[in-house]
């Protein structure tokens, strides 16, 4: 009795040590494990749960195991009958707490999941953003991310600014190839879709910067395909605004025409943007749209995956 506690008490901690390694040591390197907003805590205490339930499971399989060892392994162990069939309290056990599991996870889950549709409880200081959401449109294309702020007016190519403390509505869209927004310390992806628009609200706590990256395979350079989210304190946020509307050069038509190609480019920013940006046209409808037909169409026929023409063009103004 005493080697077999011996035993159990020797998987525990072998069960233990890479865990608590995990949880004390990695949540400093690992984004998903280093929550910066209230979307993405909830989301990490969801993985903490999950990880405690199969611990649990692990812990309880490897216990049974050693214990049916040391009590059956040997050739003369008594109790064991190798003809022995229907036990209704074990098949009643084994029955239940698989349910349990499922139950104890689920709930949560759910719960969770429900409580995301609806925008976190806003943290800002007095602003023009206090009080409100700051609602932004992001559009992946081949590979870059483009983010138009309908309210204030502006564009930026592969960054973000947002006001800590106030919750943003990412709008999220695609112009070719399906992709994925994502920003693990503020929280999990969202795909990217032609005529389907999704919704991805996030919100950072303090000031600071965070990655951003394609998540989806969607080509060649996607592993370029990334971005910087820069929350500033609301009253910075203000005067960036007003920064970009008085420094920055417009969005022409051409230019957002350039930026359509499949390609990689340097951050940029623009004080304003034609109506056609707005639209959100995906490839099909804005090739239908060049050509005098109608864009009435979702088709996305011949998306090249591998495009050869991606070369480092349409670089613009760096920041």
């Amino acid at each position: 009795m005493k080697k077999l506690k011996t035993h159990i008490k020797s998987m525990l901690l072998l069960l233990a040590a890479p865990m608590l390694t995990l949880l004390a040591g990695c949540s400093d390197k690992i984004a998903v494990l280093n929550p910066q907003g209230p979307v993405a805590r909830s989301q990490y205490h969801l993985i903490i749960w999950s990880l405690i339930m199969m611990s649990l499971v692990l812990a309880i399989v490897l216990i049974l195991f050693v214990y049916v060892l040391a009590r059956y392994g040997r050739k003369k162990s008594s109790g064991y009958d190798p003809e022995d069939t229907g036990n209704r309290k074990l098949e009643i056990i084994w029955m239940i707490v698989p349910v349990v599991i499922c139950v104890l996870l689920a709930v949560p889950t759910v719960k969770t999941l429900f409580s995301l549709s609806n925008p976190p409880k806003a943290t800002a200081m007095e602003s023009k953003t206090a009080g409100k959401t700051l609602t932004i449109d992001v559009t992946s294309v081949q590979w870059k991310w483009l983010f138009r702020y309908p309210d204030q007016k502006i564009e930026t190519v592969n960054y973000v600014v947002i006001p800590a403390g106030t919750p943003v509505k990412f709008r999220l869209h695609a112009y070719d190839a399906m992709n994925a927004f994502w920003v693990p310390e503020l929280g999990g992806q969202q795909y990217t879709m032609t005529d389907m628009p999704m919704k991805l609200w996030l919100q950072a706590d303090k000031p600071g910067n965070y990655d951003g990256r394609s998540s989806n395979y969607s080509g060649k350079s996607f592993a370029q395909m990334t971005f910087k989210v820069m929350a500033r304190s609301a009253a910075d946020f203000d005067s960036w605004v007003q920064a970009v509307k008085s420094n920055k050069p417009v969005l022409t038509h051409e230019k957002y025409m350039e930026l359509l190609k499949p390609n990689t480019v340097k951050s940029q920013t623009f004080s304003s943007y034609p109506e056609l940006v707005s639209k959100d046209f995906n490839k099909a409808q804005m090739e239908a749209l060049m050509n005098g037909e109608s864009v009435e169409t979702d088709k996305m026929n011949n998306m090249d995956m591998d495009n050869e023409n991606n070369g480092e063009g349409g670089h613009g103004h760096n920041d």
